[in-house]
This record gives structure tokens, sequence and C-alpha cells, in this order.
């Protein structure tokens, strides 16, 4: 397969934390137990796009110890270049997700207070040899709400990534229980917007975290695909230097039952992809990402925008499959998926 990027890396940059979950779906402590993986928006697409065959680097900051350790260590397992990981002050931040199932939603708690990238600053990076040899550049929304000094640390990232010619990508990611430091979301989102090339969100993002006002319930579990054209064309009209958004439709119907599709608008086409009916959710934590991660990767290496858009949508489809917020799906077991063969039926 020819690979559009020419072996150029795809860089991601933002918080990784210690995922604590209980086993299965039991609620917080129910068993005196917690299952210990790591999780993080960046970290999620940084190990997306290497499990599908790109080179893939993955930037943050860590403590020394041996916990971070043991973070390096699995990012290394999945083929992802650490070697711009930085060692500084403060913690790992923690999360805490109780899944949810069938009327019960899912529950994240966050513990991330004086983590290492919250007390990172501008200057703590070197951009210059981070980028060397780099064709893509992804952070989200998520980076700039933890603290006010990494709001512009996110800032010097995408403008430096946009003055050397890489290829910006931004996952808007509004999460509100971590906007706390001072300014709305809207504020700081809407500058660093300008220096991004690929916008991803969905509906609330967009309302959220850029203030354009789109006529959604998104728990009415049905939506209108002309609602999000309008959408769409009004980022793209916001931010003239947007080149493409990409939205994904997900409707809740219960934590269990999720119908899941995307759209596409590069200014000219509105793509729409297939629908899929996801009807006994395992983890649905990193669906977004692995979207993501499958959108980077099809605009890379596949031939056409839909082609890119349905292998995104059927790569998180099928990350709804398993617990944890990685995705470990290959690009053949994603285009199976997209041939028609979505029976389970075993593969032997």
């Amino acid at each position: 397969m020819s690979v559009h990027n020419s072996g150029k890396t795809i860089v991601t940059f933002g918080e990784i934390m210690l995922r604590l979950a209980p086993p299965g779906f039991e609620r917080f402590l129910q068993s005196p137990a917690f299952v210990a993986t790591w999780g993080g928006g960046e970290a999620n697409v940084a190990v997306s796009v290497a499990g599908f065959g790109l080179p893939a680097a993955y930037v943050t900051a860590v403590p020394s110890n041996p916990i971070a350790d043991s973070m390096v260590a699995e990012m290394r397992r999945f083929n992802v270049d650490t070697s711009h990981i930085i060692r500084t002050k403060g913690r790992v931040g923690i999360y805490f997700v109780e899944p949810g199932a069938n009327q019960r939603p899912s529950k994240v708690v966050y513990d991330r207070e004086n983590s290492s990238i919250a007390l990172a600053k501008p200057g703590d990076f070197d951009w210059n040899t981070i980028f060397e040899g780099a064709g893509w550049f992804h952070t989200t929304g998520i980076t700039p709400a933890i603290s006010a000094s990494a709001a512009d640390l996110a800032m010097e990232s995408v403008k430096t990534a946009q003055a050397k010619g890489i290829t910006v990508s931004c996952d808007l990611n509004y999460r509100k229980n971590l906007w706390k430091w001072g300014k709305p979301a809207h504020e700081v989102m809407s500058e660093l917007v300008k220096y991004v090339d690929v916008v991803i969100a969905n509906e609330e993002d967009c309302q959220a975290a850029l203030g354009i006002e789109a006529n959604v319930d998104v728990h009415s579990g049905k939506l209108s695909h002309d609602v999000y054209r309008e959408l769409a064309a009004k980022v793209l009209k916001a931010y003239p230097n947007v080149k493409t958004i990409a939205i994904t439709l997900r409707e809740s119907k219960s934590a269990s039952h999720n119908g899941w599709s995307a759209c596409l608008f590069d200014g000219k086409d509105f793509l729409l992809s297939r629908h899929y009916e996801i009807t006994h959710i395992v983890d649905r934590v990193g669906g977004g990402d692995s979207f993501a991660g499958g959108l980077i990767y099809g605009l890379n290496a596949l031939g056409s925008k839909q082609e890119a858009l349905e292998f995104a949508v059927a790569a998180s489809c099928l990350k709804h499959s398993l617990p944890g917020d990685f995705n470990r799906f290959t690009v053949d077991e994603v285009k199976a998926l997209l041939k028609g063969d979505g029976s389970g039926r075993v593969q032997r």
C-alpha cells in the first residue's frame, strides 16, 4: 500500500494518565480492586496510528519514578517512539472510570491536579527537535483545559508545527470538569484552532469549545444530517485556515447501545459514513480517539477522504468491543469490517 506521508512521523502531544477501573462492570470498589491500564486522548491516537503501521511518536511530561517508567515501556510495546518524553516535577495524573451498562451511565473521576503536564510550560519541550521528520501533529482540547501554563504550551506546539508546514489536527474534546483555571474553553480554543488544519469534534465540542451553536439534541437518539452539514460549514467559515472538519455522530440509546457514524466536510464535499448499531458496548472510553487515529491513518495512507472516513468509523466501532483506552486492531481487521464482516463469527 502506498503511504502518502512518505514515512513521515505522526507526532501526538498531551497527558497520559493511569487509568483505574473496577473489574468488569462493577461499581467503584465494589470489589477491593482496580484494573490499572494507561490512557489519554493523544496517547490513544499514537497507539492507534502505530498499530496501523505508520511511524508514531508520543510527547508528554512525566516524573522520574517507576510508575512513569512503566508507561514509557507500555508505549514502546505498541511501537510508539517515546524519545521525546521529558521527565519533570509533578506527578502522574490518574483517572477512575466506572463503565456503564444499559441505563446506568459511565462515570469518570479525574485526579490530575499538579500533574507533570499541568505544571509544564512553554520552553520545556524542544519542538524543533521533536518535529524533525514529522509530517503530522495531533493534539486535543484536553491539554489546554488542564492549566493556564498547559494552555500556553499547547499554543506553542501548534504554532511551531504550523510554522514548519506540518499538518496540524486537533480533537476539540471538551471536558467541562477540567476547565477550572480561569478562562472559558471557547476563549482559549478559538485562538488555538487558528493554527489547525483538521478539526475533529462532536456536536457538543463545537458548541462548548468554539461557541458555534448547533440545533442538536444529543440525547434524542436520532441525529439530523442537515444540521451537521450546517454546523461543519459554520466552523469552516469561522476558521478559514481549517481545511477539513470531521464530526462523530453518536446516538446514545443507552450506555450499552449507541448508533455510530460520522461526517466530514472539506469546504466542497459533505461526506457521510455508513452507520453502525453497537448494541453491546464493552467500553466507549477512547472511542473518539480511535476515530481520530483511524482518520489520521486514512488521510495519510488511503486513497480518498471517503475511504479515510469509513476506515475511522469502522476502527472506532471495533474499539467499543474492548476494555481499556487503547485500540488494538490492525488495518486488516478494520478492513474486514468494512467489507461487511461484522457477524462476529469465530475465525478459525
